[in-house]
């Protein structure tokens, strides 16, 4: 028996999923993801985020190479936009897109895109609406983390996700990937908590983006979390930080 044979037999007879073994493949990003982890630049409020997200495992399931041209879907305080600046090297490029609704509501949106903007030389800011989304095309990988549900907010119209998907989807190159992380809401509750509780089901998602010309490669419960009881808002503070977060990678057909 070999080395790798007997440590594959060792994990299936603990009873780990097969699902859990290929997650725990990505304990070690590949080498430009370690590299962009290790930035002296990021800032220290980032870094100290890193082992509850997990973000160089979440970019590698993406498939981030040097080079890419990627896009951060809703960047919120720009943590991945950071992580996937210096991932793609200076050959690469990322569109950091923040939502003028959001940048509407809060200022501090618009300035947090402002700053990551300005500190990173490839990465260009998108301000657009919603409804006016319009990406660059032939993106290698888009990411949004923690924001899909924000499409089904009661202040935008219905069909909005939708007309946003198409978006996502023409955007992408052929072959390209869509990584998709939220909180989880109660299965079967499709997209009725997302006002309310920030939580969306992540059966809702798979049936938006498979509507929209996607084929779901794969999911990862490498931010699931058991003990959620999904009945919280996530900025709840006895649940913020730990909410049950469902990991799905999409690509769009070659």
């Amino acid at each position: 028996m070999t080395q790798r044979t007997s440590i594959l037999a060792l994990v299936l007879a603990a009873g780990l999923s097969a699902s859990a073994l290929a997650t725990s493949a990505f304990a070690a990003p590949p080498a430009n993801i370690a590299a962009a982890l290790a930035d002296p630049a990021r800032p220290p409020a980032d870094v100290a985020r890193d082992g509850a997200r997990k973000p160089g495992e979440l970019l590698a399931l993406a498939d981030i190479k040097a080079g890419d041209k990627v896009a951060d879907f809703v960047i919120g305080g720009g943590y991945f936009t950071r992580i996937l600046s210096a991932a793609v090297g200076p050959t690469g490029h990322v569109y950091a897109y923040q939502p003028a609704e959001f940048i509407k509501f809060q200022a501090s949106y618009g300035e947090n895109l402002k700053k990551v903007a300005d500190a990173y030389k490839n990465v260009t800011p998108l301000d657009a609406s919603f409804q006016q989304l319009d990406l660059p095309d032939g993106l290698d990988a888009i990411v949004t983390v923690q924001n899909y549900h924000d499409l089904y907010l009661k202040p935008f119209p219905s069909g909005m996700a939708a007309k946003v998907d198409a978006e996502l989807f023409k955007s992408l190159k052929p072959g390209g990937v869509l990584l998709v992380v939220d909180h989880a809401a109660l299965p079967g509750s499709g997209i009725s908590a997302a006002d309310s509780l920030h939580r969306i089901d992540p059966a809702a998602v798979k049936s938006d983006l498979k509507a929209a010309g996607f084929v779901l490669e794969s999911e990862s419960p490498l931010l699931a979390d058991a003990a959620d009881p999904h009945t919280a808002s996530v900025f709840d503070p006895a649940i913020r930080g730990k909410t049950d977060q469902f990991v799905l990678v999409f690509r769009k057909p070659r």
